[in-house]
């Protein structure tokens, strides 16, 4: 004889069944999913820290060198995917006249709309971005960066949740947008100074700066994270600069110069100059030396390699992490792998009782792929890239990793992988130009 279904475990499985029809009506999916995502993620990090997975280089072998030729070829074939996005910004016509002009002690831009981030995931880029544009009188929105720049899963409807797996717009992206899309230029360069950015500001020219920080983040998990900030202002009889920040502190945000100048190491003092083509050669004339590309990653260079000795901790790892930046920026590149890999024995002993690993810097900074691929260490570069694409709680969601993960499988003949993982970086960015690149060089 058949058992019945007790009466109780029935209106159970009824409710539960409501339950889920509800949580899945629009309505209530859009102000519910991302508790339920935060939930999941945070179970996950619990049973797997991502700050405890740790890159060990290989010891790299002399014959793996990539030769000059082939060396020749592959730095002509992604003129996009830059690690800085220098290469893709206009290049100066006039001769910059460096004049060491006093600037006033205190300055603050008046006519700054702000903007914010909120209402979706990772908004940081495309929000400064936008105020960096509406100063000059730019008449769009965030959404129009947005959908340029950080459109998300191609065949995701919803605009939101689109972006979701897009942990960051990088800074030649946003230059990209302003100097293809828009009437104004946009120029990169690491290696700034406070002073610099004052003299930029006296000037009347706010500027995009990328900065790390250390935050609860929306799972609740306390940790360290890349983060634009807009600089309008400083004040020099208080010691500090007035930054209009998109996420926790909003707009006309006092930094100390100390403060500011310790989070804007971890990105090797890389700043963002957005600006109408008339004001070109005031730019030129603030930049002074730094117009030159190559003396400004030499100096950015110099700059970490004196700091390396007088630091610990994170902010040790950070400057020599900095050093092989600067070094794939001048094409060192056998240099920059050597460098790297003590950046990452840096990073691996790093203790967890008393730091918190920077376990995203490869979600915002890819120099390392570079310093790898070029120097024919492609299974440092899968590697890499596997530990990095392990570390976001939405999956394997970083296109700028999945693209050098390809890159090095379609180079030791995995080419099954790599059409996979290339085509993988267009469907999370369709906008993706050195995924859409090479997918039509491999006829894929």
């Amino acid at each position: 004889m058949q058992k019945k279904i007790p009466r109780t475990l029935l209106w159970i499985l009824l409710g539960l069944v409501v339950l889920v029809g509800l949580y899945y009506l629009p309505p209530i999916h859009s102000r519910l999913s991302w508790r339920v995502d935060d939930l999941r993620t945070q179970i996950k990090y619990y049973f797997n820290p991502p700050d405890e997975a740790i890159f060990q280089p290989s010891t790299p072998e002399p014959t793996n060198a990539v030769g000059e030729e082939t060396l020749a070829v592959l730095q002509t074939l992604a003129p996009t995917a830059t690690p800085a996005g220098a290469v893709n910004t206009p290049v100066p016509t006039m001769t910059p006249t460096i004049i060491p002009t006093p600037y006033p002690e205190v300055s603050r831009l008046s006519n700054v709309i702000y903007v914010d981030q909120h209402g979706g995931y990772n908004y940081c880029g495309p929000a400064n971005l936008t105020m960096a544009l509406k100063f000059w009188g730019w008449e769009g929105s965030r959404d129009d960066v947005i959908r340029a720049i950080k459109p998300g899963v191609a065949d995701v409807k919803d605009f939101v949740q689109a972006g979701k797996g897009d942990k960051n717009v990088m800074p030649y992206e946003m230059a990209d947008f302003v100097n293809e899309q828009t009437e104004f230029q946009a120029l990169i360069r690491h290696g700034g100074d406070t002073t610099l950015l004052k003299r930029f500001v006296a000037a009347g020219i706010p500027i995009i700066v990328e900065k790390g920080y250390y935050e609860f983040d929306f799972n609740n998990s306390f940790g360290w994270m890349g983060h634009y900030q807009f600089v309008t202002g400083y004040d020099d009889s208080t010691g500090h600069f007035i930054v209009q920040d998109t996420y926790n502190d909003g707009p006309n945000f006092p930094i100390e110069y100390d403060q500011f100048e310790e989070s804007w190491r971890s990105f090797n003092n890389q700043f963002v100059a957005v600006y109408p083509p008339d004001l070109e050669q005031d730019v030129l004339n603030i930049l002074g030396p730094r117009v030159d590309e190559v003396w400004a990653n030499q100096h950015a260079l110099e700059i970490a390699e004196a700091e390396e000795p007088t630091l610990e901790g994170n902010d040790l790892f950070f400057a020599i992490f900095n050093q092989g930046t600067s070094l794939v920026n001048l094409q060192r590149y056998g240099e920059a792998a050597a460098t790297f890999d003590r950046a990452f024995s840096v990073y691996a002993e790093l203790d967890l009782d008393n730091t918190n690993r920077p376990y995203r810097i490869m979600w915002y900074q890819t120099s390392p792929y570079w310093a790898y691929f070029y120097t024919g260490r492609y299974a440092d570069v899968i590697r890499l890239a596997n530990i990095t694409l392990s570390t976001p709680s939405t999956g394997e969601t970083l296109e700028e990793s999945l693209y050098w993960r390809a890159m090095a499988e379609y180079a030791v003949g995995d080419y099954i992988s790599a059409f996979a993982d290339m085509r993988e970086t267009v469907r999370l960015n369709p906008n993706f130009s050195p995924g859409l690149f090479y997918l039509e060089q491999w006829g894929a």
